[in-house]
C-alpha cells in the first residue's frame, strides 16, 4: 500500500514497530509502551518534511494508530483489521503467570485468500506469551481512549477475516469518538487484507481517504 500510495505522490514513512521484524526473543523484551514510541518517533520525523500526517496500520499497527490518534495532531487515520479486545480465554486473567508455564503461543491455521502471498509472507512462527499481555494491555488502554479519537477514521476489515474477527470493527465504529467515521467492507481477503485479492480496492479507498481531508482542512 505504502508503494501504491508513493506513485501517488504521497510521501510514505513505513515504521518498524520495536521487536518485529528481528527474532522471537527481541519482541519478547519489547513492551507495548515500546511499540508506541516506534509510531511517535515516525510521526516526529514527518512532521520536519510534511504539512498533513496519515497514520495507518494493520492489525496491531492498527490498534496503535487509532490509539496514538487520540493525541498526536494527525489529520487522520486509517485502520486495518485492528482488534478491539481479545477473545475470551480465562488464561488472559492470569497470563503474566502463565508465561512460565507456557512462554510460547502457537499461531491458528492462517486464512489466506492469495496463495502467492502466503508462500512469501514472513512473520514469527510463534507468539511469545508475554508479548500477548502486552496487547492484552494496550487494547484496554485503546478501548479507555477511543471516544477521545476526534479525527476523521477509516476503518477497513474483512468479513472472513479469522485472526480478528469482524465484529472488532464494529466494536472499534460504535466507541470512536469522531463525526467523520466510516468502515470499508472487503470479502474476499483474510486477515492482512493489504496483500489480499481486495487489496487494489482497500489501496484505492485510502487514497481517496487521504485526498478527501487533506483537500477539506
Amino acid at each position: 500500500m505504502g508503494e501504491f500510495l508513493v506513485e501517488q505522490g504521497i510521501t510514505v514513512l513505513g515504521i518498524r514497530l520495536s521487536g518485529h521484524a528481528t527474532t522471537p526473543a527481541s519482541l519478547e523484551r519489547t513492551r507495548w509502551h515500546d511499540w508506541l514510541a516506534s509510531l511517535e518517533d515516525g510521526f516526529h520525523l514527518l512532521r520536519h518534511s510534511c504539512t498533513k500526517i496519515f497514520i495507518s496500520g494493520i492489525s496491531l499497527g492498527g490498534a496503535l494508530s487509532l490509539y496514538a490518534a487520540s493525541y498526536l495532531p494527525v489529520e487522520g487515520v486509517i485502520s486495518i483489521s485492528a482488534p478491539y479486545e481479545l477473545p475470551p480465554d480465562w488464561r488472559l486473567n492470569f497470563i503474566r503467570l502463565f508465561r512460565y508455564v507456557q512462554p510460547r503461543v502457537p499461531k491458528g491455521s492462517p486464512d489466506w485468500r492469495n496463495p502467492q502471498a502466503a508462500v512469501d509472507h514472513l512473520e514469527y512462527p510463534y507468539y511469545p506469551t508475554a508479548s500477548i499481555a502486552e496487547l492484552r494491555d494496550l487494547l484496554a488502554e485503546l478501548r479507555q481512549v477511543l471516544p477521545q479519537v476526534k479525527r476523521p477514521v477509516l476503518i477497513i476489515h474483512s468479513r472472513a477475516d479469522r485472526g480478528v474477527l469482524p465484529s472488532n470493527a464494529e466494536k472499534i465504529f460504535t466507541a470512536l469518538g469522531s463525526s467523520a467515521k466510516e468502515i470499508l467492507w472487503v470479502e474476499n481477503s483474510g486477515h492482512v487484507v493489504v496483500r489480499e485479492p481486495d487489496r487494489h480496492l482497500v489501496f484505492e479507498r485510502a487514497l481517496q481517504f487521504i485526498q478527501h481531508y487533506s483537500e477539506s482542512r
